[in-house]
């Protein structure tokens, strides 16, 4: 199995570099950062000033050519599906496809000042979580485990940074 990371936009090399060490070793798996895509700007709302995720995860499907690949698409704005306000990201669970937003990553969307580190920590976070999903994982109860769902910031920085056993057994890892 290998998993592409593909930036969408313009995305800074270091945080790919971050996302992909971190995801090697979450899963047992080959990590590569692939080309990038432009930002589909058919995928943006006027109405909402945010884009939809599931107009990205279509072109990200195209883009995929072998069945034991799963494809991370990383995009710098701000992510909406029509039922919610945002998305921290989202998955593709039939096509092994998933995408998240740098944007409420970063402490600065909330008026707060920068912090590196903690940054990376999310921006891993929300790509595990979503590769969990494209891994067949749904949503977990336990608030320690990476796949518990984040309905707000503080829930991506309360729980853990890897999979509870339940979890890690269902992944076979």
């Amino acid at each position: 199995m290998q998993i592409n990371v593909l930036p969408i936009g313009s995305i800074d090399p270091d945080i790919l570099e971050g996302i992909s060490e971190g995801l090697g070793k979450m899963f047992p798996w080959s990590v590569r950062i692939g080309k990038g895509i432009r930002l589909p700007q058919e995928s943006y709302s006027h109405q909402r000033r945010q884009y939809n995720s599931s107009k990205i995860l279509g072109k990200l499907k195209a883009l995929k050519t072998g069945e034991y690949e799963l494809i991370l698409g990383v995009a710098n704005v701000d992510l909406y599906v029509p039922e919610l306000n945002f998305v921290f990201g989202e998955a593709d669970t039939l096509s092994g496809v998933v995408l998240i937003s740098l944007t409420r990553l970063r402490q600065e969307f909330y008026g707060l000042r920068p912090d590196g580190r903690l940054f990376r920590q999310r921006a891993v976070k929300e790509a595990v979580h979503e590769l969990g999903h494209a891994c067949g994982l749904d949503h977990c109860d336990y608030p320690d485990c990476i796949m518990y769902f984040s309905n707000s910031i503080s829930d991506t920085d309360r729980k853990g940074p890897g999979f509870c056993r339940l979890c890690k057994e269902r992944l076979g890892i």
